[in-house]
């Protein structure tokens, strides 16, 4: 580390008057006012986060008692251990998920608008919470007639809609456990995770729009029924045809006719919520469970301090029922804010179907992915010209790293009022261990902070700390929302497998990372698809910024030979997906200067091979570590489940790709 550092500008910096009004400045004067907690400046969130990671168990109980956390049983402690795994956390507490979403409050009063929800081809519903709680009240009748108890377990495979927040909730306020797949899923997919866990009761649609275009699914869902033994009953949503109906199926308006007091069932607070799924491109996909204290806890951490969410704002984030920022955004209930649904393309017709969205339903805090905003960039976009946007305050973005190219393009196209919020977490967690909070500036191209309570270290291979360095990221804490556990997993073998194995006590999350100075961090790709160049170790995403810049590149794929065998050894390979029209020499030479210009000549690919298509996961993530197997002659049934990929048939491109050593 140098004496001094430089100076680096902010993009985007906290209006004093907003950050004095935010809930996060709110909570560091309550901690000192009620707690007793030192804190020289409420307005340094650096202080803050180190006092947070300092005494887990004042942090967590404070969040907790701020917050609003409804115990039915109050806990005989914070914390039981630190350990990882291991923790345990509010031992004897009893709570409800639903009840924080649905109980009257702050921006919960019958008449407030509890979802908007908004579907490609033009279909739009608005709820209010009143009607909210009427339709949970009537889908947790039609659950408990058909016997669902504690414990048991509801799937569903439908869009992200009203109903499927409705089932949710009602499952969630019996204390039952809850799974989803997209129904784009294939069947195969939706098997693999949901035979796992034995369901009862399946919540499905017919079809479902996407691209201008309806899909009816009838034939997944007659499949799974014959697959899934433990099915007792299976609700049909007339979703794409109004007048959709299958033998044996229940219909939704029967299912929900009748209505019962709508009741929460207090559960322990590590009583599984739901069951998200990792990716299973190496074998079944695990069930990841979290439980319902983990979940209010630091979903209200997260959306009230982190987003500054509450009554009166609008919280959108594009997603589907497949990916943990479904369940992320309808945390958005629990702090009082207006949750808009979007079900559809986000490309359909054209780009601004979003920030069309966003102007008609006042969107406070707007969430895409980072292929959302470079598919903005190429487009030449500029929505603040074309769009209202003033109620817009913050920008987050997720899924992949946002370039600095995207960054500095929010800031000119959205607008110079909008925080960018750039998260990096996962399913693991279902939140944030890196993001964004309301007293930090924004820099270009960094995800501003750790997460309060996320005990973030960027270590190197011995496990030392270091800065402006790349290293893994590995936290050092236990935190409330870590899996309960897998499913299937009874003596947590697995589980340590996935995240304690390699740093005994800590979890390795598999990023790779560096720590700024400033506090920041900068996600450069997963560890496991490190490039390994000269003994010089670097991120995928780096490469992937600059090379995805160019207009001409639809899509790439870095893959890193080295170490891989006889068959392929030692070479870099960047596969590419051009545009229409383009041919591989009119940009190769100037993909290699800017690589070598921009980042390093350790960085210039070894050869460019062009590709119809990038194999992606289900969530549409690329499938680099499948591709490195297959190059390394693994048989393609063994280097990635089929069903895990959205794409298949883009992975014989790769089966006969041979490279010389370089």
């Amino acid at each position: 580390m140098t004496a001094e550092s430089p100076v680096v500008e902010p993009l985007w910096a906290p209006a004093p008057h907003q950050a004095a009004g935010s809930a996060i400045v709110a909570f560091a004067r309550w901690l000192r006012e009620h707690r007793g907690v030192e804190l020289a400046d409420v307005f340094d969130y650096a202080e803050l986060h180190a006092w947070s990671v300092r005494d887990l168990e004042g942090f967590w109980s404070a969040t907790a008692e701020f917050l609003g956390v409804i115990f039915h049983d109050a806990p005989r402690a914070v914390l039981t251990s630190r350990a990882m795994p291991g923790a345990g956390w509010f031992p004897g507490a009893t709570l409800n998920y639903a009840e924080h979403a649905l109980a009257p409050g702050p921006g919960r009063a019958d008449a407030d608008v509890a979802v908007e929800f908004t579907r490609e081809d033009g279909l739009e519903r608005t709820v209010t919470h009143a009607e909210l709680r009427d339709l949970v009240a009537r889908a947790r009748a039609g659950l408990s007639a058909a016997g669902v108890e504690v414990g048991d377990r509801v799937v569903a495979l439908a869009p992200n809609s009203v109903e499927t927040l409705v089932m949710f909730l009602a499952t969630a306020s019996l204390g039952a456990v809850w799974s989803s797949c997209s129904p784009d899923f294939g069947a195969r997919a939706v098997h693999d995770r949901f035979a796992q866990i034995e369901p009862t009761v399946l919540l499905a649609v017919d079809g479902y729009c996407y691209g201008g275009r309806g899909f009816d699914i009838r034939k997944t869902v007659a499949a799974l029924r014959t697959r899934l033994p433990t099915l007792r009953h299976t609700v049909l949503v007339p979703y794409l045809d109004p007048d959709a109906a299958m033998a044996g199926t229940v219909s939704w308006a029967d299912f929900t006719a009748r209505t019962a007091p709508l009741a929460f069932e207090p559960v322990a607070f590590d009583h599984p919520l739901w069951i998200l799924y990792s990716s299973g491109t190496t074998g079944l996909p695990k069930g990841i469970v979290h439980g319902h204290g983990g979940i209010v806890l630091e979903h209200l951490k997260a959306l009230r301090l982190h987003h500054d969410l509450g009554p009166g704002d609008r919280f959108f984030w594009f997603t589907t029922t497949g990916w943990m920022v479904w369940n992320l955004v309808v945390g958005g209930l629990l702090v009082g804010s207006t949750v808009v649904l979007f079900d559809g393309n986000p490309g359909y017709p054209d780009l601004g179907t979003l920030w069309t969205l966003a102007e008609r339903h006042r969107v406070t805090v707007f969430g895409v992915s980072a292929s959302f905003v470079r598919a903005c960039v190429q487009a030449g976009m500029r929505p603040r010209d074309t769009h209202d946007l003033s109620r817009m305050r913050a920008l987050g973005s997720t899924g992949s790293p946002l370039s600095a190219e995207g960054f500095g393009w929010i800031a000119d196209a959205v607008g110079g009022h909008v925080q960018i919020c750039s998260i990096s977490g996962g399913t693991d967690v279902c939140t944030a261990f890196l993001g964004s909070a309301p007293t930090v500036p924004v820099w270009l191209g960094e995800l501003s902070a750790a997460a309060l309570g996320a005990d973030v270290h960027c270590c190197d291979e011995d496990g030392n700390d270091v800065l402006d360095a790349v290293g893994e990221l590995i936290i050092r804490a236990p935190m409330p929302s870590m899996p309960v556990m897998f499913w299937n997993d009874p003596d947590g073998s697995r589980l340590h497998a996935a995240y304690f194995a390699d740093h005994p006590g800590a979890w390795r999350h598999g990023d790779w990372v560096s720590a700024t100075q400033r506090g920041s961090f900068v996600i450069h790709g997963r560890s496991d698809a490190t490039l390994n160049r000269g003994g010089v170790r670097m991120g995928t995403a780096d490469l992937y910024t600059v090379i995805e810049r160019f207009d001409e590149v639809a899509d790439s794929l870095v893959i890193d030979t080295t170490r891989l065998g006889a068959r392929v050894d030692g070479a870099l390979l960047c596969f590419l997906v051009l545009t229409e029209g383009t041919a591989l020499p009119d940009i190769e030479r100037r993909l290699r200067a800017a690589l070598r210009s921009e980042l390093s000549p350790r960085h210039v690919p070894d050869r460019f091979l062009l590709v119809d298509a990038v194999p992606r996961t289900l969530n549409g993530k690329k499938c680099e570590i499948p591709v490195k197997r297959v190059l390394a002659g693994m048989d393609p049934d063994k280097a990635v489940s089929r069903g895990a990929l959205q794409n298949l048939e883009a992975l014989a491109a790769f089966l006969d790709v041979v490279v010389e050593t370089p």
